[in-house]
């Protein structure tokens, strides 16, 4: 496929201003980017933003359990861990696979819609995530979530999904927490990780008891078990959340390029977790990433919220307008995202670089007065799922028009309210 956006706006998170110009796309990869109305549409597809599209990378959602579409609105406004023991493994118990491909489904066609060309999942029935995710042309990093039980580690998380795989998925390993698996498992699953040179990613310091379980039971600190479990040494090594990071620890994550950090705001101000020392991690130069989390814990899986929160709360918490930018934030959410996960050329406007793409409708109220100087705090500020009028992934398109255009939206609904019908009967069963 070939595509001329002529006279648009570009912006990525490496951007100091915003610029107008023309972007082909040819194949999978941003071709060519060039002075405004200078490049010739003859023989390609020409889409005219007159000033008034922005292109912008499409968003990198971090940390994601997809599915729990399904489970949205289940035990709401509860601790962490009363959640999940109480709300959400019960009901998981019942999952399968026809329940957890209508869930990503549907987490597909959320996310798509509010510009997020990517994610990191991490749940079950991972083959059935792989099959979406190459259906609808997205781009993931798949990995089975195991709590408790290592024989789904060998049973599952080391085959490569071949049946399934695709050229826009990277296979993760993903022990789901120090407090839900064993030391010398995770050690397994880092040894592994290292191996066959893939990312691991792991709930890592979510809520202020869960440092305590690591100081207080494993009686180390959470740096010692970064290091004597051997998830140091992981080439992309993903934590998600580190709300409870010191900021004494953060020189530790900054010196190790492999390690990112995912911020999920939302999620972390829902279930209370806190707030994490984002600023400070910027600043200190640790790579962090941004994710929703699960739409059981969010309840959306929508990017737009969480930069906007993602920036806002740091500046109030820290009595500072200056902690953490537009331009930062926006970078975490796309670039940081990929490249967490070893996703290359993935997150910039740059020639030679994948066409994941998000084309935003400017010519609306709200944008009156952007300008190349304020684009990137107006998208950030201003901005919401509702300015997306395009979303192509790896050249595809995957929204059109406000339109999700890989499968009909009515049908995709009508799924998952079957499925997750049928799993709550199952759970009302026992």
């Amino acid at each position: 496929m070939s595509v001329l956006f002529r006279d648009v706006w570009l912006l990525d998170g490496s951007m100091e201003k915003a610029c107008r110009a023309d972007l082909l796309v040819q194949g999978e990869q941003i071709a060519r980017i060039a002075a405004p109305r200078s490049l010739s549409g003859e023989g390609v597809e020409v889409i005219d933003g007159s000033a008034e599209l922005l292109v912008m990378p499409g968003f990198f959602n971090a940390h994601c359990h997809a599915a729990m579409t399904l489970l949205r609105g289940l035990g709401e406004e509860r601790p962490l861990m009363e959640w999940l023991e109480q709300r959400i493994w019960p009901v998981e118990a019942h999952l399968d696979g026809d329940i957890v491909y209508a869930g990503t489904v549907q987490a597909v066609c959320e996310m798509a819609l509010g510009g997020t060309t990517g994610f990191a999942d991490m749940y079950y029935f991972m083959d059935q995530v792989a099959r979406t995710v190459n259906e609808l042309k997205v781009r993931c990093s798949v990995g089975v979530g195991v709590v408790r039980d290592p024989a789904v580690f060998y049973k599952t998380l080391y085959r490569d999904y071949s049946d399934v795989a695709g050229p826009r998925i990277i296979n993760s390993i993903d022990p789901h927490a120090p407090y839900t698996v064993s030391f010398d498992f995770v050690s397994q699953a880092a040894a592994e990780a290292v191996k066959r040179e893939l990312p691991l990613q792991t709930h890592f310091l979510e809520a202020e008891w869960e440092r305590g379980y690591i100081t207080d039971t494993l009686k180390m600190t959470p740096v010692e078990y970064l290091e004597k479990t051997g998830l140091s040494k992981v080439p992309h090594l993903v934590l998600a959340h580190g709300v409870q990071f010191k900021e004494d620890e953060l020189e530790y994550l900054a010196a190790h390029p492999n390690i990112t950090v995912v911020h999920c705001p939302a999620s972390n101000l829902k279930l209370g977790s806190g707030v994490a020392l984002l600023p400070k991690m910027l600043e200190a130069g640790v790579h962090a990433a941004l994710g929703t989390d699960g739409a059981a814990s969010n309840n959306r899986l929508d990017m737009w919220n969480e930069i906007r929160l993602a920036s806002l709360i740091h500046k109030g918490v820290n009595h500072d307008p200056l902690a953490v930018s537009s331009k930062q934030i926006l970078c975490c959410a796309t670039y940081e995202g990929a490249r967490a996960f070893g996703f290359e050329n993935v997150g910039m406007i740059r020639e030679g670089w994948a066409a994941d793409l998000n084309v935003i409708d400017l010519a609306q109220p709200h944008y009156l007065g952007v300008d190349e100087e304020n684009m990137s705090s107006c998208v950030v500020f201003a901005g919401s799922s509702a300015d997306v009028r395009h979303v192509l992934c790896g050249g595809d398109w995957i929204v059109r028009d406000r339109n999700f255009v890989q499968r009909d939206v009515k049908q995709i609904m009508k799924d998952s309210r079957a499925q997750r019908a049928r799993l709550l009967a199952a759970r009302s069963s026992i």
